[in-house]
């Protein structure tokens, strides 16, 4: 059973567009095989018994008839129905459990004055920010490839940084760092921005998030916003989304913008 992998319009990994994933083993072509056609003792007694998988679902009727008598039992609530704990018994969406995911995406959309829309589709949950940022970089970039990260970032390197402008970003500084790595022979394969920033506190400002997007663009390589402080500023309109610009542009170019949230900073949550 081989995948078929749709190319996207801008570059990604060669582990992220092989057609060797591991959806291509026998052990996901049973799992297949199963779901398209699960065992039934009375209803489908020809079908495809699962032995793959670490589930108990024998005990089920079992458990479900225990939980609506108790529904405190279960960490989802009363009323929270037998679909809940089915939905939770099992093995999740390797995106993250769909309700989490979409209750994510309102709260992102919250703390950013509603300005801005994700689809729960679209969200993809880690353990923590950093996770999220290293799954990107396997994803977007080959080793020796490399991304422009803006300076000063967290953590504190030894690196050297300029002042005379307040440490902002701008084209022409991108456009030096793009032409050094080039020279290199070292492929660029996006730009890493932390907005707001740290260890600045600074927000970008809109047009220059607009001249960075044209650039990532320009250069067909891709943008990660890395907006984990997003809910952490004192005046809300100070800071602009990167979604927001890119709702504004019927969210054209979307395919190269990754934002990056976690809740450790804004509600003292780490690895979330």
């Amino acid at each position: 059973m081989a995948l078929e992998i749709e190319q996207p319009s801008v570059g990604l990994s060669k582990i992220a567009v092989s057609d060797t994933h591991g959806e291509d083993s026998p052990y996901f072509a049973g799992w297949k095989a199963y779901d398209e056609n699960p065992y039934h003792e009375s209803n489908n007694p020809e079908g495809v018994i699962q032995m793959g998988l670490a589930e108990n679902q024998v005990s089920f009727d079992l458990l479900e008839k225990y939980l609506e008598q108790h529904s405190e039992a279960s960490n989802w609530g009363r009323g929270s129905g037998i679909s809940a704990f089915r939905e939770n018994a099992l093995y999740q969406d390797y995106h993250g459990l769909e309700t989490f995911r979409k209750a994510m995406a309102s709260f992102m959309e919250k703390i950013r004055g509603g300005r801005a829309k994700f689809d729960p589709d679209r969200v993809v949950l880690t353990a923590g920010a950093t996770a999220a940022n290293e799954l990107l970089t396997f994803i977007l970039a080959d080793p020796g490839d490399a991304l422009l990260v803006p300076t000063p970032y967290y953590p504190g390197l030894s690196i050297h940084t300029d002042s005379t402008n307040n440490f902002r970003i701008t084209p022409q500084a991108l456009e030096e760092a793009y032409s050094k790595a080039q020279a290199q022979n070292i492929k660029v394969r996006g730009v890493l921005i932390t907005n707001p920033s740290n260890p600045l506190g600074a927000a970008i400002e809109k047009s220059l998030l607009e001249d960075i997007l044209e650039f990532v663009t320009r250069k067909n390589i891709h943008l990660v916003s890395d907006e984990i402080y997003s809910g952490s500023v004192f005046c809300p309109n100070e800071f602009v989304s990167v979604a927001e610009i890119l709702h504004a542009r019927n969210y054209k170019d979307a395919e190269r913008v990754h934002i990056v949230y976690s809740l450790s900073k804004d509600l003292g949550l780490p690895g979330f």
